[in-house]
C-alpha cells in the first residue's frame, strides 16, 4: 500500500480533527457531516487509519467506549471533560446528548450546553 490516503478516509480523518475537546461526533454523524457513506464507512476508516488522529471523538451513538479500547477512551474523555454517564450497573458512557458536537463552530466560552 501506498503512503496517500483514500480521499474519503482523508475527509473522515479531517472531521474527527476539527472534533473540539470534550466533545464528540457518532459515525453517523461524520457522514452526514460529509454528506456521503455511512456509519459503517466512517467506522471502517477509523479501524484503518484513526490512530493520527483524536479517534475517542468519534464514537457509537448508544454512547458505549470503543470495545478493546474503554480504558484509554474514558482516559482522553476524563481529561478533556467530556460528559459521562453511568449505566444502572455502574459501566461509563457517554452522556450522548451533552457531549454530542454538531459541527458548528463553538464561541470562545463554549457550548452553553456543553458545561
Amino acid at each position: 500500500m501506498s503512503g496517500e490516503l483514500p480521499a474519503y478516509a482523508e475527509r473522515v480523518l479531517e472531521v474527527a480533527e476539527r472534533i473540539p475537546p470534550g466533545r464528540v461526533m457518532t459515525y453517523g454523524d461524520v457522514a452526514e457531516w460529509l454528506g456521503e457513506g455511512g456509519p459503517r464507512q466512517v467506522g471502517r476508516v477509523m479501524a484503518l487509519y484513526g490512530g493520527a488522529v483524536p479517534w475517542w471523538r468519534v464514537v457509537r451513538a448508544d454512547g458505549v467506549p470503543l470495545p478493546g479500547h474503554e480504558r484509554r477512551a474514558l482516559e482522553h474523555y476524563r481529561t478533556e471533560g467530556t460528559p459521562l454517564r453511568a449505566t444502572p450497573s455502574g459501566e461509563p458512557r457517554l452522556a450522548m446528548r451533552r457531549a454530542r458536537w454538531d459541527g458548528r463552530e463553538e464561541g470562545p466560552g463554549g457550548d452553553e450546553a456543553h458545561t
